[in-house]
């Protein structure tokens, strides 16, 4: 985790907010897209744990209301996944479509993002606080994205001659995932926390 990453959350309050009144600011999201895109390929979902603004109103703004719940397993899914990151990228594209040729163009299209950045938000939320905070993020679509271009890499490493199966890990992860395993984790987040939660340096990237 940086040390900007628990600051970050306000951007999405600024784009969605105001954005009503200043479309442009829908832009933002452009280049969230690109730099989740440059990283994820070398990084995987780095880039969700550490410079995600909607991440980071989960982890330090949501979390405060959550009933910090049990993610589905249905969650993970890629037959959920897969159909959300379509129909939203699909409607997104379609909308953006359809506004092509018509006048105020630039202000259009900043609405759209800034629209399709409130109702992802209002998702996020109303999910992590009923859930876990990142109950969102197990399905997000640019976490799908950055799983599917480089979930292998910058792998967390486990060294198991120094587990001592104490699960501070697992009980960490604001994904909730089985760290303590030393499984493949396409959607670790790379935050470190369960580095800095081991009594043994037994993890590392």
């Amino acid at each position: 985790m940086l040390k900007i990453t628990p600051y970050l959350g306000i951007l999405v309050l600024i784009v969605s907010i105001g954005g009503l009144w200043f479309p442009a600011l829908g832009y933002f999201l452009l280049l969230v897209f690109a730099a989740l895109f440059l990283i994820s390929p070398f990084r995987g979902r780095w880039f969700c744990g550490n410079l995600c603004p909607r991440g980071s109103l989960a982890d330090f703004w949501i979390v405060k209301i959550s009933k910090k719940n049990k993610i589905p397993k249905a969650f993970r899914s890629f037959w959920l996944r897969v159909p959300v990151f379509i129909l939203l990228m699909g409607f997104m594209t379609y909308r953006i479509i359809s506004v092509i040729g018509s006048l105020n163009i630039f202000d259009k299209i900043g609405m759209i993002l800034v629209t399709m950045c409130i109702v992802t938000t209002a998702i996020a939320i109303l999910l992590g606080s009923y859930f876990s905070p990142r109950a969102w993020c197990t399905f997000c679509p640019m976490g799908t994205a950055q799983r599917l271009l480089g979930g292998k890499r910058y792998a967390l490493k486990i060294e198991k001659e120094k587990c001592i199966t104490c699960k501070k890990c697992d009980k960490i992860c604001p994904m909730q995932l089985e760290v303590h395993k030393g499984a493949p984790l396409p959607d670790c987040i790379k935050c470190g926390r369960c580095i800095e939660a081991c009594p043994k340096d037994a993890l590392h990237f």
